[in-house]
């Protein structure tokens, strides 16, 4: 997740079920935030393991898929509401109500028409999809039958996105607060070829079975990145400024953030970093032309906007999407009316609607040498993949991937330096070797809807649960006493002597037989 963050903690395989506060410490984000992850995933592990890999509240399931076309422009989803779990994540398809405004004294009383219960295709909330795009239409009738499913995955909202998360009685000048990470679904089209499926009217139980098989090759990374910190050629150029024999010569501690921008093969595919996890962002204003107003430029000169820094214009819909486009690079700065002037002219498709509140993320990479003369050109803005080799970020902080791997946009890794150390925080062999490591996200899980033939219906692929609690059977009192006797019977049929030691019986026996 992309924000001001030390580090993140949670490891599962550590088995830790609470973080405990000590009296008189230091409260550090990582601690508050770990205690977060180990509920979360808690209760998604109990949800998973009860319900199974999805399914739905049998009287309240959600995502029920109709197929609405041929009498439309354009064909379409109704997206019905209820709730659905996938992997033990909750999902709500439920469609608030609009607000009702107070009535103007003055005009005549206007009935407004109710909007509808349910989502489309086109409107549901994360989609964004775009009708202008061929690649984001339903397929044709000549096309169907083909499988509607949901992809699921989490990602980070700052108060740059949502400006209601910012408490305005801290003041215009404070920083923002804590962020937010939002469950994202989006319900998308898949072709019968996608899943290997042949078959032109293939039952529900190929479906499922074939789409569990497509999910698990889409759901498990294949990238793995190793990190370590090496002392560079020119550490001796400033012997004190940090400890002479350290590996990292960064002066303060950062949390570095290596991410995938562009994905697929390794000659495809690039990626950028940060050494704030992506957190320096600068909400947009206007946009004119290659000038971009924002509402401000900084708090200071770590968290600020210089000529040469590459920046990525981002909003709601860019990011739901996790499609691409060029970084550009800074080439201006006009301070007083808190401008930038870019490299060019930013992409049509992202930022330019106000209530998707665009904003620019900054990137701390940039063109120029990396070792021994060798340079490193950008490719759309962002650092070609090599695998097999270290890669140089900066003061030491050198990161590896593996060969032979597939990539896909958004997937990151997470490395903190720290000066106490002069080294980075990565998992090591007994040989003091670098562990490569898979992404830290972004996890996506899936499951299938329905199965559409058009207009000649949809087949419901969900899965339904029933509730566990049921009626408690009443029972009067002369039943509870029979009860209660039989039991007393059983007892004293298993131990005559009522729990009484043998002699005591005996002697007991023997009195009433003297009567």
């Amino acid at each position: 997740m992309h924000a001001d963050l030390s580090r993140l903690t949670f490891r599962p395989q550590r088995r830790y079920s609470a973080v405990i506060a000590q009296q008189g410490r230091v409260q550090l984000d990582a601690d508050i935030n770990e205690q977060t992850a180990i509920q979360l995933h808690q209760a998604r592990t109990l949800a998973a393991d009860l319900i199974g890999r999805h399914g739905g509240p049998r009287d309240a399931a959600g995502f029920k898929v109709q197929y609405v076309g041929g009498k439309h422009d354009i064909d379409t989803l109704h997206i019905q509401g209820g709730r659905y779990y996938v992997d033990g994540i909750l999902l709500d398809a439920t469609r608030p109500a609009p607000g009702v405004p107070v009535p103007d004294e003055d005009a005549e009383e206007q009935e407004t028409a109710a909007p509808p219960a349910y989502w489309t295709y086109w409107d549901q909330p994360d989609g964004f999809r775009d009708p202008e795009k061929p690649g984001d239409r339903l397929p044709s009738p000549a096309q169907t039958p083909f499988v509607v499913y949901l992809n699921v995955w989490e990602r980070a909202v700052s108060a740059a996105e949502d400006p209601a998360l910012r408490e305005v009685a801290l003041g215009a000048a404070m920083p923002d607060t804590a962020a937010r990470v939002k469950v994202v679904w989006q319900v998308l089209p898949l072709s019968l070829a996608a899943l290997d499926i042949e078959e032109t009217d293939p039952s529900k139980e190929v479906v499922r079975a074939a789409f569990d098989k497509w999910a698990q090759k889409q759901a498990a990374p294949t990238a793995r990145l190793a990190a370590r910190s090496e002392r560079p050629d020119h550490a001796d150029e400033d012997p004190c400024l940090v400890r002479p024999d350290a590996r990292y010569r960064g002066q303060e501690n950062q949390l570095y953030r290596v991410e995938v921008h562009a994905g697929g093969e390794a000659k495809d595919a690039t990626f950028k970093w940060s050494r704030e996890n992506g957190s320096v962002v600068f909400p947009v204003d206007e946009l004119d032309g290659t000038w971009v107003q924002l509402a401000s430029l900084g708090h200071d000169d770590k968290l600020d906007l210089d000529v040469g820094d590459h920046v990525e214009l981002v909003d709601t819909a860019y990011a739901s999407r996790l499609e691409p486009l060029p970084l550009l690079r800074v080439e201006e700065l006009d301070l007083p009316g808190r401008r930038v002037r870019l490299s060019a002219e930013p992409d049509r498709s992202v930022g330019r609607l106000p209530h998707l509140n665009p904003f620019l993320r900054r990137w701390d990479h940039h063109e120029g040498p990396r070792r021994k003369g060798r340079t490193s050109a950008l490719k759309g803005g962002a650092v070609p993949l090599t695998e097999g080799e270290w890669l140089p970020l900066e003061d030491g902080v050198e990161v590896y991937f593996a060969k032979g791997a597939g990539y896909r946009t958004g997937d990151h890794w997470i490395v903190p330096a720290r000066t106490a150390t002069g080294s980075v925080e990565w998992p090591v062999d007994a040989a003091r070797r670098p562990l490569l490591q898979g992404p830290s996200g972004i996890v996506r899980v899936y499951a299938p809807l329905a199965l559409v033939k058009g207009e000649g219906g949809t087949v419901d692929l969900r899965l339904a649960f029933n509730p566990l609690a049921s009626s408690i059977p009443a029972a009067d009192e002369a039943t509870l006493a029979a009860e209660e006797q039989a039991r007393r019977e059983e007892q004293l049929a298993e131990d005559p002597s009522g729990g009484r030691s043998q002699t005591t019986a005996d002697a007991e026996a023997a009195a009433e037989g003297d009567e």
